[in-house]
């Protein structure tokens, strides 16, 4: 239901925005604006599509954990999606997405989201936090060899 309003609202505020802009400046500016704005996007989003891909292969190299560089190029492809939509308030959120704190904010805000308090999300990595009501269990336990003749091999668990 909230996927099919948005596919509802956004048309009409897009609508709108064209209205009111091109009511103000004329249509051919307006035009041009929209034209503008889709070159300057994909510029933006080719450069920073490269630098993700870098952090990607960086991380995959020194054996870090990818999902972050994964993340934030999942963020720049829905920016490009946008920008690439005609329309000022598209535009608008395709812009955001390309500044790499936005991107963050919003993974950060994600992950609570998605994992509840208890994860951190801290720069590249999220963090199983241990819950403040969490029992330890404290034991002892020796290593039984099968192929040991001495082992009986009733342990218990194991009865023949």
């Amino acid at each position: 239901m909230p996927l099919l309003i948005l596919f509802i609202l956004i048309p009409i505020i897009e609508i709108g925005l064209f209205i009111q802009v091109g009511g103000v400046i004329g249509l051919w500016p307006t035009l041009t604006i929209v034209i503008l704005t889709a070159i300057i996007g994909t510029t933006m989003l080719r450069n920073q599509g490269i630098s993700t891909m870098a952090r990607l292969q960086s991380s995959l190299q020194t054996g870090e954990s990818p999902v972050d560089p994964i993340v934030h190029g999942a963020l720049i492809l829905v920016s490009g999606v946008l920008l690439l939509t005609p329309g000022f308030f598209t535009d608008g959120i395709g812009f955001l997405l390309l500044f790499p704190p936005i991107r963050a904010a919003l993974i950060k805000w994600g992950a609570a989201k998605v994992f509840g308090s208890g994860f951190i999300v801290t720069g590249q990595t999220s963090q199983s936090q241990q819950p403040d009501n969490s029992t330890v269990l404290d034991g002892e336990f020796s290593v039984v060899d099968d192929d040991d003749p001495d082992s009986s091999g009733d342990s218990g668990w194991t009865k023949h």
